[in-house]
């Protein structure tokens, strides 16, 4: 087939190149240097025929024959069918653990173009930009090739805001596909997922980016220094509990001890339940609160409720069962935004339950910020 596009078109917003500039002054200089890619699906390289063909590879392949004096460590942390609100809870464990010299962040296809998400990218985005070990930060803008839909409005505020470089397949990939110049299953199955010809498209993208910037790689630039939030900012200090990291009061919820093993994993380190009115309660302190279950395939499956504050009447339901064929889904359901800051308690309750239920209802964490 062997498709092209302009990949010119996709830097679309230039930033401050400091960081990644002297990324690849120390990358020519042979310093060790940790690539970091976080985002769902496609950065974990689904449909692509083999990792080696997904977008994020053919990036790390980029700067191993560009810099071939350089040891590179490669890590993907991408999980399907996940958001940037989960991203920022994640982060810590999942990537800035590793130190990463370069964060690539890929959510604009699993958020949403809200005010919402903005302010969930916004705190993702400053937790790696403010880390310690200062990254370098390139954000990639996906899109839906079908309807053009996207988050990359609202995730270009925030990179314009922190004069972050990014990339979009909007003006590249998309527009060819719009204009019929590349038939939409010759890159990707679903008009969603590239497949490893698609990958390839979007890391042609990114690259021209990294190729130009390593053109004025010598030409001095001036930090740049963390701005004021662009929003509310709940998001940024974002934290997850699990049972290995939490004490909640538990009634007929126990402790599943499954460990997680790859970046990939969702059903670990959570608390099962089987019967109606079982019970499970934490005290958690910030504005905001988030229950992360599993939908499953399997039906049925129970039906749960959380309760903040012990305001029934707003409590919100947690059905765990999934109206998919695709496989069990790990699923965040946003309980409380822009509380009070102080003391809250979130009780999560079996509800309904049945007596050929095929699982268990799983929580698998709660997210706190």
């Amino acid at each position: 087939m062997g498709h092209g596009v302009n990949a010119g078109e996709g830097w679309v917003n230039r930033g401050n190149l400091y960081r990644m500039k002297e990324l690849m002054r120390r990358a020519k200089n042979g310093d060790r240097i940790t690539l970091a890619f976080l985002g769902g699906s496609i950065t974990q390289g689904s449909v692509s025929s083999q990792y080696t063909n997904c977008y994020a590879y053919l990036v790390y392949d980029w700067f191993v024959r560009r810099f071939p004096k350089t040891a590179f460590t490669y890590v993907n942390a991408g999980v399907g069918g996940t958001s940037s609100q989960f991203g920022v809870a994640r982060v810590e464990e999942d990537v800035l653990c590793c130190r990463p010299d370069f964060v690539i962040i890929e959510f604009s296809v699993n958020d949403e173009n809200t005010d919402f998400f903005r302010e969930t990218y916004e705190g993702l985005v400053r937790r790696v930009y403010g880390n310690a070990f200062e990254p370098a930060v390139l954000l990639v803008h996906n899109i839906f090739y079908d309807t053009g839909v996207s988050a990359e409005e609202k995730h270009r505020e925030i990179g314009a805001h922190y004069k972050l470089p990014s990339v979009s397949m909007k003006p590249t990939i998309y527009q060819e596909v719009a204009a019929g110049r590349i038939p939409a299953r010759d890159i990707t199955p679903d008009d969603l997922h590239p497949n490893t010809e698609g990958h390839a498209l979007l890391a042609e993208v990114i690259t021209d980016c990294l190729d130009r910037i390593y053109q004025q790689m010598d030409e001095e630039e001036m930090p740049f220094s963390m701005p004021e939030p662009l929003t509310v900012n709940a998001y940024e200090n974002a934290v997850r509990y699990q049972n290995h990291n939490s004490t909640p009061v538990c009634e007929g919820f126990m402790a599943e001890h499954t460990r997680k093993k790859y970046v990939n994993d969702l059903f670990y380190s959570g608390w099962t339940a089987s019967e109606k009115g079982a019970k499970i309660c934490f005290q958690t302190e910030g504005t905001e609160l988030a229950v992360q279950y599993r939908k499953s395939m399997k039906k049925p499956a129970p039906v749960a409720v959380a309760v903040v504050d012990g305001d029934e009447e707003n409590a919100v339901v947690l059905d765990a069962n999934f109206d998919e064929t695709w496989g069990d889904c790990l699923y965040i359901e946003t309980v409380a935004h822009h509380m009070e800051k102080g003391t809250h308690q979130v009780e999560i309750r079996l509800q309904e339950t049945h007596e050929n239920d095929a699982v268990p209802f799983y929580l698998v964490s709660v997210i706190t910020a």
